[in-house]
Protein backbone atom coordinates (compact mmCIF):
# COMPACT_ATOMS: atom_id res chain seq x y z
CA UNK A 1 0.00 0.00 0.00
CA UNK A 2 1.22 3.56 -0.62
CA UNK A 3 2.38 5.62 1.57
CA UNK A 4 -0.52 8.22 0.67
CA UNK A 5 -3.34 5.88 0.94
CA UNK A 6 -1.74 5.02 4.25
CA UNK A 7 -1.84 8.96 5.60
CA UNK A 8 -5.47 9.10 3.54
CA UNK A 9 -6.51 6.41 5.94
CA UNK A 10 -5.24 7.60 9.15
CA UNK A 11 -7.13 11.27 8.33
CA UNK A 12 -10.11 9.65 7.88
CA UNK A 13 -9.65 7.78 10.86
CA UNK A 14 -8.92 10.93 13.03
CA UNK A 15 -11.78 12.53 11.53
CA UNK A 16 -13.72 9.96 12.51
CA UNK A 17 -12.77 10.13 15.99
CA UNK A 18 -13.34 13.98 16.22
CA UNK A 19 -16.40 13.90 14.40
CA UNK A 20 -17.54 11.32 17.65
CA UNK A 21 -16.01 13.77 19.93
CA UNK A 22 -18.27 16.72 18.80
CA UNK A 23 -21.23 14.61 18.45
CA UNK A 24 -21.15 12.07 21.87
CA UNK A 25 -18.73 13.78 24.41
CA UNK A 26 -19.22 17.80 24.09
CA UNK A 27 -23.25 17.50 23.98
CA UNK A 28 -23.84 20.60 21.74
CA UNK A 29 -27.29 21.13 20.68
CA UNK A 30 -28.52 19.21 17.41
CA UNK A 31 -27.98 22.00 15.12
CA UNK A 32 -24.40 23.06 16.14
CA UNK A 33 -23.20 19.84 15.92
CA UNK A 34 -24.32 19.33 12.28
CA UNK A 35 -22.45 22.33 11.22
CA UNK A 36 -19.40 21.02 12.97
CA UNK A 37 -19.87 17.85 11.69
CA UNK A 38 -20.11 20.08 7.75
CA UNK A 39 -17.13 21.30 8.36
CA UNK A 40 -15.38 18.53 9.30
CA UNK A 41 -16.49 16.58 6.98
CA UNK A 42 -15.35 19.33 4.33
CA UNK A 43 -12.04 20.33 5.36
CA UNK A 44 -10.91 17.17 7.37
CA UNK A 45 -8.63 17.88 10.09
CA UNK A 46 -8.12 22.15 8.95
CA UNK A 47 -11.65 21.24 10.56
CA UNK A 48 -10.78 20.01 13.48
CA UNK A 49 -7.77 22.79 14.79
CA UNK A 50 -10.83 25.30 13.88
CA UNK A 51 -12.72 23.19 16.22
CA UNK A 52 -9.94 23.26 18.76
CA UNK A 53 -10.00 27.08 18.97
CA UNK A 54 -13.91 27.81 18.47
CA UNK A 55 -15.77 25.04 19.52
CA UNK A 56 -14.69 23.80 23.07
CA UNK A 57 -17.46 23.58 25.47
CA UNK A 58 -16.70 25.75 29.03
CA UNK A 59 -19.63 24.34 30.71
CA UNK A 60 -17.47 21.76 32.47
CA UNK A 61 -15.24 24.62 33.76
CA UNK A 62 -16.16 26.71 37.16
CA UNK A 63 -15.03 30.07 36.01
CA UNK A 64 -16.15 32.51 38.26
CA UNK A 65 -15.31 31.98 42.01
CA UNK A 66 -16.26 34.56 44.61
CA UNK A 67 -16.13 33.23 48.46
CA UNK A 68 -16.94 36.49 49.69
CA UNK A 69 -20.39 36.73 47.93
CA UNK A 70 -21.63 35.22 51.29
CA UNK A 71 -20.60 38.42 52.77
CA UNK A 72 -23.04 40.30 50.57
CA UNK A 73 -26.26 38.07 51.96
CA UNK A 74 -26.52 37.34 48.29
CA UNK A 75 -27.62 33.66 48.70
CA UNK A 76 -30.29 35.04 52.12
CA UNK A 77 -31.55 37.77 49.76
CA UNK A 78 -31.73 35.57 47.16
CA UNK A 79 -33.99 32.97 49.01
CA UNK A 80 -36.14 35.51 50.90
CA UNK A 81 -36.91 36.98 47.26
CA UNK A 82 -38.32 33.23 46.26
CA UNK A 83 -39.70 33.01 49.25
CA UNK A 84 -42.10 35.94 49.12
CA UNK A 85 -42.70 35.26 45.13
CA UNK A 86 -44.10 31.39 45.88
CA UNK A 87 -46.25 32.64 48.62
CA UNK A 88 -47.53 35.75 47.09
CA UNK A 89 -46.11 38.03 49.94
CA UNK A 90 -44.18 40.28 47.19
CA UNK A 91 -45.13 44.32 47.30
CA UNK A 92 -44.99 44.93 44.28
CA UNK A 93 -44.50 48.71 43.15
CA UNK A 94 -46.78 48.88 40.37
CA UNK A 95 -48.95 46.56 37.84
CA UNK A 96 -46.26 45.62 35.24
CA UNK A 97 -44.13 43.85 38.19
CA UNK A 98 -46.99 42.62 39.93
CA UNK A 99 -47.76 40.96 36.27
CA UNK A 100 -44.39 40.07 35.06
CA UNK A 101 -43.32 37.87 38.73
CA UNK A 102 -43.13 34.40 36.57
CA UNK A 103 -40.28 35.62 34.96
CA UNK A 104 -38.86 37.37 37.68
CA UNK A 105 -39.00 34.40 39.19
CA UNK A 106 -37.15 32.47 36.76
CA UNK A 107 -34.19 34.84 36.76
CA UNK A 108 -33.98 34.89 40.31
CA UNK A 109 -34.16 31.06 40.38
CA UNK A 110 -31.59 30.30 37.59
CA UNK A 111 -29.59 33.04 37.80
CA UNK A 112 -29.42 34.81 41.23
CA UNK A 113 -30.95 38.44 39.84
CA UNK A 114 -32.66 39.99 42.25
CA UNK A 115 -35.27 42.09 41.57
CA UNK A 116 -34.90 46.17 42.90
CA UNK A 117 -37.21 48.69 42.32
CA UNK A 118 -35.55 52.22 43.26
CA UNK A 119 -33.82 52.54 40.20
CA UNK A 120 -33.59 55.72 37.81
CA UNK A 121 -32.57 55.32 34.46
CA UNK A 122 -31.20 57.48 31.68
CA UNK A 123 -31.49 56.33 28.22
CA UNK A 124 -28.33 57.38 25.75
CA UNK A 125 -28.54 56.71 22.26
CA UNK A 126 -25.92 58.80 20.90
CA UNK A 127 -22.33 58.21 21.24
CA UNK A 128 -21.05 61.83 21.85
CA UNK A 129 -23.73 61.97 24.94
CA UNK A 130 -22.66 58.47 26.29
CA UNK A 131 -18.70 58.97 26.91
CA UNK A 132 -19.22 62.95 27.40
CA UNK A 133 -21.42 61.74 30.74
CA UNK A 134 -19.48 59.06 31.41
CA UNK A 135 -16.72 61.26 31.10
CA UNK A 136 -18.24 63.92 33.22
CA UNK A 137 -19.07 60.50 35.83
CA UNK A 138 -15.75 59.40 36.23
CA UNK A 139 -14.28 63.03 36.86
CA UNK A 140 -16.55 63.28 39.96
CA UNK A 141 -15.45 59.82 41.17
CA UNK A 142 -14.79 59.57 44.87
CA UNK A 143 -13.82 56.17 45.91
CA UNK A 144 -13.50 53.62 42.68
CA UNK A 145 -13.80 53.26 39.11
CA UNK A 146 -14.84 50.34 37.65
CA UNK A 147 -14.30 49.88 33.41
CA UNK A 148 -15.20 47.01 31.64
CA UNK A 149 -15.68 46.79 27.76
CA UNK A 150 -15.51 44.06 24.57
CA UNK A 151 -13.58 46.52 22.51
CA UNK A 152 -11.29 49.53 23.53
CA UNK A 153 -9.75 51.10 21.14
CA UNK A 154 -6.30 52.99 21.11
CA UNK A 155 -7.66 55.88 19.19
CA UNK A 156 -8.86 59.49 20.30
CA UNK A 157 -11.79 58.49 22.13
CA UNK A 158 -9.48 55.61 23.83
CA UNK A 159 -6.98 57.78 24.82
CA UNK A 160 -9.48 60.40 26.69
CA UNK A 161 -10.88 57.78 28.48
CA UNK A 162 -7.47 56.29 29.56
CA UNK A 163 -5.80 59.82 30.41
CA UNK A 164 -8.83 60.67 32.51
CA UNK A 165 -8.44 57.67 34.68
CA UNK A 166 -5.05 58.41 35.06
CA UNK A 167 -5.42 61.64 36.49
CA UNK A 168 -7.91 60.21 38.97
CA UNK A 169 -5.82 57.09 39.75
CA UNK A 170 -3.21 60.27 40.90
CA UNK A 171 -5.89 61.21 42.75
CA UNK A 172 -6.05 57.97 45.05
CA UNK A 173 -9.04 56.44 43.12
CA UNK A 174 -8.95 53.21 43.03
CA UNK A 175 -9.15 52.11 39.32
CA UNK A 176 -9.63 49.02 37.33
CA UNK A 177 -10.03 48.35 33.96
CA UNK A 178 -10.76 44.88 32.27
CA UNK A 179 -10.98 44.27 28.70
CA UNK A 180 -11.29 41.24 26.13
CA UNK A 181 -8.57 39.72 24.69
CA UNK A 182 -9.93 38.98 21.04
CA UNK A 183 -12.58 42.17 20.94
CA UNK A 184 -9.37 44.94 22.24
CA UNK A 185 -6.70 42.48 20.05
CA UNK A 186 -5.92 46.08 18.13
CA UNK A 187 -4.53 47.53 21.69
CA UNK A 188 -1.13 46.72 22.77
CA UNK A 189 -0.28 46.39 26.45
CA UNK A 190 1.81 49.81 26.67
CA UNK A 191 -0.93 51.93 25.85
CA UNK A 192 -1.72 51.49 30.14
CA UNK A 193 1.33 51.45 30.85
CA UNK A 194 0.96 55.09 32.40
CA UNK A 195 -2.17 54.14 33.89
CA UNK A 196 -0.42 51.24 35.38
CA UNK A 197 2.07 53.53 36.53
CA UNK A 198 -0.48 56.01 37.92
CA UNK A 199 -1.54 52.81 40.73
CA UNK A 200 -4.30 51.70 38.06
CA UNK A 201 -4.71 48.36 37.42
CA UNK A 202 -5.39 46.69 34.08
CA UNK A 203 -6.51 43.19 33.11
CA UNK A 204 -7.16 41.00 30.33
CA UNK A 205 -10.06 38.62 29.47
CA UNK A 206 -8.65 35.03 28.15
CA UNK A 207 -5.80 36.33 27.27
CA UNK A 208 -3.65 34.25 24.55
CA UNK A 209 -1.19 31.86 26.20
CA UNK A 210 0.46 31.97 22.86
CA UNK A 211 1.48 34.95 20.00
CA UNK A 212 -0.47 33.63 17.31
CA UNK A 213 -3.04 31.09 18.86
CA UNK A 214 -6.05 31.85 21.43
CA UNK A 215 -7.72 29.01 22.43
CA UNK A 216 -10.12 30.17 24.09
CA UNK A 217 -10.99 33.18 20.49
CA UNK A 218 -14.47 31.99 20.78
CA UNK A 219 -15.70 32.58 23.95
CA UNK A 220 -15.38 36.66 24.54
CA UNK A 221 -16.80 38.70 27.04
CA UNK A 222 -18.80 40.84 24.99
CA UNK A 223 -20.32 42.70 28.42
CA UNK A 224 -19.71 46.59 28.67
CA UNK A 225 -19.82 47.96 32.41
CA UNK A 226 -18.69 51.16 34.36
CA UNK A 227 -19.26 51.33 37.95
CA UNK A 228 -18.74 54.68 39.47
CA UNK A 229 -18.04 54.44 43.78
CA UNK A 230 -20.74 51.40 43.54
CA UNK A 231 -23.87 53.55 43.04
CA UNK A 232 -23.65 54.40 39.72
CA UNK A 233 -23.91 52.19 36.70
CA UNK A 234 -23.28 52.20 32.61
CA UNK A 235 -23.97 48.99 30.33
CA UNK A 236 -25.26 48.58 26.79
CA UNK A 237 -24.47 48.32 23.47
CA UNK A 238 -21.70 51.21 23.13
CA UNK A 239 -17.72 49.82 23.02
CA UNK A 240 -14.91 52.40 23.31
CA UNK A 241 -13.66 53.51 19.90
CA UNK A 242 -14.01 56.52 17.79
CA UNK A 243 -16.56 54.66 15.74
CA UNK A 244 -18.70 54.42 18.62
CA UNK A 245 -18.68 58.20 17.93
CA UNK A 246 -19.62 58.34 14.47
CA UNK A 247 -16.00 58.86 13.11
CA UNK A 248 -15.70 55.96 11.08
CA UNK A 249 -16.54 56.49 7.47
CA UNK A 250 -17.42 53.22 6.44
CA UNK A 251 -20.45 52.90 9.26
CA UNK A 252 -21.34 56.75 9.48
CA UNK A 253 -23.53 57.77 12.21
CA UNK A 254 -23.33 55.03 14.99
CA UNK A 255 -26.96 54.15 16.58
CA UNK A 256 -26.61 52.37 19.82
CA UNK A 257 -28.77 52.11 23.08
CA UNK A 258 -27.30 52.18 27.19
CA UNK A 259 -28.07 52.79 30.04
CA UNK A 260 -27.06 54.92 32.92
CA UNK A 261 -28.12 53.50 36.10
CA UNK A 262 -28.72 54.25 39.60
CA UNK A 263 -30.30 52.69 42.57
CA UNK A 264 -29.58 48.78 44.01
CA UNK A 265 -29.43 47.38 40.76
CA UNK A 266 -25.91 48.68 40.63
CA UNK A 267 -24.75 46.06 43.21
CA UNK A 268 -25.34 43.57 41.08
CA UNK A 269 -23.63 45.24 38.08
CA UNK A 270 -20.67 45.49 40.86
CA UNK A 271 -21.10 41.96 41.09
CA UNK A 272 -20.66 40.90 37.82
CA UNK A 273 -17.33 43.15 37.37
CA UNK A 274 -15.97 41.99 40.50
CA UNK A 275 -16.83 38.03 38.94
CA UNK A 276 -15.36 39.09 35.77
CA UNK A 277 -12.25 40.55 36.88
CA UNK A 278 -11.50 37.79 39.75
CA UNK A 279 -11.63 35.33 37.09
CA UNK A 280 -8.81 37.33 34.70
CA UNK A 281 -6.63 38.49 37.30
CA UNK A 282 -3.88 36.62 38.48
CA UNK A 283 -2.43 39.19 40.97
CA UNK A 284 -4.95 41.40 41.67
CA UNK A 285 -8.16 39.40 43.24
CA UNK A 286 -10.24 41.89 45.04
CA UNK A 287 -12.13 40.53 47.85
CA UNK A 288 -15.43 41.65 49.73
CA UNK A 289 -15.28 45.40 50.78
CA UNK A 290 -17.69 47.75 51.96
CA UNK A 291 -17.05 50.18 49.79
CA UNK A 292 -17.92 48.66 46.55
CA UNK A 293 -21.50 48.06 47.93
CA UNK A 294 -22.40 51.45 50.12
CA UNK A 295 -25.53 51.51 51.32
CA UNK A 296 -28.25 53.34 48.50
CA UNK A 297 -31.18 55.04 49.08
CA UNK A 298 -32.95 54.62 46.16
CA UNK A 299 -35.04 57.20 44.73
CA UNK A 300 -36.46 55.87 41.54
CA UNK A 301 -39.48 53.69 40.75
CA UNK A 302 -38.25 51.35 38.27
CA UNK A 303 -38.04 47.82 38.88
CA UNK A 304 -34.69 45.80 36.86
CA UNK A 305 -33.01 42.91 37.07
CA UNK A 306 -29.77 42.51 35.76
CA UNK A 307 -28.98 38.81 34.15
CA UNK A 308 -25.93 37.35 33.00
CA UNK A 309 -25.14 34.22 30.57
CA UNK A 310 -22.17 32.79 29.30
CA UNK A 311 -20.69 29.68 27.25
CA UNK A 312 -20.03 28.70 31.24
CA UNK A 313 -23.26 27.82 32.20
CA UNK A 314 -26.10 24.86 31.49
CA UNK A 315 -28.54 27.59 30.62
CA UNK A 316 -28.74 30.37 28.62
CA UNK A 317 -30.30 32.81 30.90
CA UNK A 318 -30.91 35.75 28.50
CA UNK A 319 -32.26 33.81 26.09
CA UNK A 320 -34.67 32.27 28.10
CA UNK A 321 -35.68 35.89 29.13
CA UNK A 322 -36.08 37.25 25.77
CA UNK A 323 -38.36 33.61 25.36
CA UNK A 324 -40.54 34.51 28.29
CA UNK A 325 -40.98 38.16 27.32
CA UNK A 326 -41.81 37.01 23.59
CA UNK A 327 -44.22 34.31 24.74
CA UNK A 328 -45.94 36.56 26.95
CA UNK A 329 -46.44 39.06 24.33
CA UNK A 330 -50.45 40.26 23.69
CA UNK A 331 -49.63 43.58 21.31
CA UNK A 332 -46.68 43.98 20.34
CA UNK A 333 -42.82 42.66 19.86
CA UNK A 334 -40.25 45.54 18.68
CA UNK A 335 -36.52 44.74 17.92
CA UNK A 336 -33.53 46.31 17.52
CA UNK A 337 -30.36 43.96 16.57
CA UNK A 338 -27.34 44.27 14.46
CA UNK A 339 -27.50 40.64 14.01
CA UNK A 340 -30.57 38.54 13.75
CA UNK A 341 -29.43 34.91 13.96
CA UNK A 342 -32.35 33.40 16.26
CA UNK A 343 -32.04 29.73 17.26
CA UNK A 344 -34.99 27.26 16.70
CA UNK A 345 -37.09 28.12 20.13
CA UNK A 346 -36.83 31.76 19.35
CA UNK A 347 -37.66 32.05 15.57
CA UNK A 348 -40.44 30.08 16.65
CA UNK A 349 -41.68 32.34 19.43
CA UNK A 350 -41.31 35.44 17.23
CA UNK A 351 -43.00 33.03 14.13
CA UNK A 352 -46.20 31.94 16.40
CA UNK A 353 -46.61 35.74 18.08
CA UNK A 354 -46.78 36.63 14.17
CA UNK A 355 -49.26 33.69 13.41
CA UNK A 356 -51.46 35.08 16.79
CA UNK A 357 -51.54 38.85 14.86
CA UNK A 358 -49.01 40.25 17.46
CA UNK A 359 -47.16 43.18 16.04
CA UNK A 360 -44.11 42.30 15.07
CA UNK A 361 -41.33 45.26 13.89
CA UNK A 362 -37.76 44.48 13.58
CA UNK A 363 -34.96 46.72 12.81
CA UNK A 364 -31.71 45.70 11.38
CA UNK A 365 -28.71 47.56 9.94
CA UNK A 366 -28.77 48.92 6.24
CA UNK A 367 -25.07 47.53 5.86
CA UNK A 368 -23.41 44.41 8.05
CA UNK A 369 -19.89 44.50 10.01
CA UNK A 370 -19.52 40.79 9.70
CA UNK A 371 -20.83 39.75 5.92
CA UNK A 372 -21.74 36.11 6.60
CA UNK A 373 -23.93 37.37 9.81
CA UNK A 374 -25.33 39.80 7.77
CA UNK A 375 -26.70 37.49 5.26
CA UNK A 376 -28.03 34.71 7.49
CA UNK A 377 -29.98 37.46 9.33
CA UNK A 378 -31.44 38.69 5.95
CA UNK A 379 -32.64 34.77 5.31
CA UNK A 380 -34.59 34.44 8.87
CA UNK A 381 -35.77 38.12 8.44
CA UNK A 382 -37.48 36.74 4.80
CA UNK A 383 -39.74 34.07 6.52
CA UNK A 384 -40.92 36.05 9.22
CA UNK A 385 -42.23 38.62 6.73
CA UNK A 386 -44.03 35.82 5.23
CA UNK A 387 -46.04 35.28 8.23
CA UNK A 388 -47.00 38.70 8.78
CA UNK A 389 -43.76 40.47 10.80
CA UNK A 390 -42.41 44.02 9.80
CA UNK A 391 -38.89 44.27 9.06
CA UNK A 392 -37.30 48.00 8.88
CA UNK A 393 -33.29 48.81 7.76
CA UNK A 394 -31.33 51.55 9.37
CA UNK A 395 -30.21 54.18 6.75
CA UNK A 396 -28.73 56.54 9.08
CA UNK A 397 -25.87 54.99 9.74
CA UNK A 398 -24.98 51.71 11.73
CA UNK A 399 -27.90 50.71 13.99
CA UNK A 400 -26.12 48.52 17.19
CA UNK A 401 -28.77 48.68 19.97
CA UNK A 402 -30.04 45.14 21.43
CA UNK A 403 -33.33 46.38 22.69
CA UNK A 404 -36.20 44.18 22.73
CA UNK A 405 -39.50 45.82 24.23
CA UNK A 406 -43.11 44.12 24.92
CA UNK A 407 -46.22 45.51 25.02
CA UNK A 408 -44.56 48.85 25.95
CA UNK A 409 -44.69 47.23 29.63
CA UNK A 410 -41.48 44.78 29.78
CA UNK A 411 -38.05 46.24 27.98
CA UNK A 412 -34.52 44.43 27.76
CA UNK A 413 -31.42 46.58 27.05
CA UNK A 414 -28.06 45.20 27.38
CA UNK A 415 -25.23 43.72 25.54
CA UNK A 416 -26.66 40.56 24.30
CA UNK A 417 -27.81 40.10 20.28
CA UNK A 418 -30.91 37.80 18.65
CA UNK A 419 -28.05 35.08 18.02
CA UNK A 420 -26.82 31.79 18.83
CA UNK A 421 -23.38 33.52 19.64
CA UNK A 422 -25.03 35.97 22.08
CA UNK A 423 -27.43 32.77 23.64
CA UNK A 424 -24.21 30.25 24.21
CA UNK A 425 -20.75 31.66 23.19
CA UNK A 426 -20.19 35.16 24.64
CA UNK A 427 -20.09 36.41 28.16
CA UNK A 428 -22.73 38.49 28.01
CA UNK A 429 -25.33 40.85 30.75
CA UNK A 430 -28.59 42.56 30.23
CA UNK A 431 -30.87 44.90 31.96
CA UNK A 432 -34.78 43.54 32.37
CA UNK A 433 -36.74 46.54 33.19
CA UNK A 434 -40.26 45.78 34.13
CA UNK A 435 -41.52 49.26 34.45
CA UNK A 436 -44.75 51.33 31.58
CA UNK A 437 -42.75 54.43 31.87
CA UNK A 438 -39.18 53.28 30.67
CA UNK A 439 -40.53 51.08 27.95
CA UNK A 440 -42.67 53.98 26.29
CA UNK A 441 -39.51 55.44 26.20
CA UNK A 442 -37.78 53.15 24.49
CA UNK A 443 -40.78 52.62 22.25
CA UNK A 444 -40.44 56.19 21.28
CA UNK A 445 -36.63 56.02 20.57
CA UNK A 446 -37.43 52.97 18.03
CA UNK A 447 -40.28 54.91 16.23
CA UNK A 448 -37.97 58.21 16.13
CA UNK A 449 -35.72 55.84 14.29
CA UNK A 450 -38.09 54.92 11.68
CA UNK A 451 -37.82 57.99 10.31
CA UNK A 452 -34.72 57.25 9.27
CA UNK A 453 -35.48 53.51 8.09
CA UNK A 454 -37.04 52.20 5.04
CA UNK A 455 -39.47 48.95 5.14
CA UNK A 456 -37.93 45.46 3.68
CA UNK A 457 -41.22 44.46 2.23
CA UNK A 458 -41.78 40.82 1.13
CA UNK A 459 -41.54 41.79 -2.37
CA UNK A 460 -38.41 44.39 -2.33
CA UNK A 461 -37.03 40.95 -0.45
CA UNK A 462 -37.96 38.42 -3.07
CA UNK A 463 -36.25 40.74 -5.62
CA UNK A 464 -32.66 39.87 -4.26
CA UNK A 465 -30.27 38.10 -6.71
CA UNK A 466 -29.70 34.54 -7.16
CA UNK A 467 -25.94 35.43 -5.76
CA UNK A 468 -27.96 36.72 -2.83
CA UNK A 469 -29.81 33.72 -2.24
CA UNK A 470 -26.66 31.28 -2.49
CA UNK A 471 -24.81 33.89 0.17
CA UNK A 472 -27.98 33.73 2.53
CA UNK A 473 -28.03 29.81 2.17
CA UNK A 474 -24.78 29.08 3.06
CA UNK A 475 -24.66 31.73 5.94
CA UNK A 476 -28.09 30.17 6.95
CA UNK A 477 -26.61 26.60 7.34
CA UNK A 478 -23.34 27.63 9.04
CA UNK A 479 -25.35 29.96 11.44
CA UNK A 480 -25.21 27.74 14.44
CA UNK A 481 -21.31 28.36 14.71
CA UNK A 482 -21.26 31.52 13.51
Amino acid sequence: MHIESILLIVLLGLNIIFAAAVVFFERKDASSSWAWLLVLNFIPVLGFVLYLLTGQNLTRYRLFQWKDRKKLGLEERIEAQLAQLQSNRTPFHNKVTENSQDMIYMNLKQNGALLTEDNEVEIITDGTDKFQRLLDDIEAAQDHVHVQYYIYRGDRLGKRIRDTLIRKAKEGIKVRLLYDALGSRRVSNRFFKELREAGGLVEVFFPSKFSLINLRMNYRNHRKMVIIDGNLGYTGGFNVGDEYLGLNSKFGYWRDTHLRITGNAVHALQTRFLLDWNEASKQHDTPYVPEHFPHIEGTGTIAMQIVSSGPDAETEHIKNSYLKMINGAKHSILIQTPYFIPDASVFEAIRLACLSGIDVRIMIPNKPDHAFVYWATLSYIGELLKVGAKAFVYDNGFIHAKTLIIDSMVASVGTANIDYRSFRLNFEVNAFMYDETIATALVHTFEHDLLVSRELTMEEYNKRSIKIRFKEAISRLLSPIL
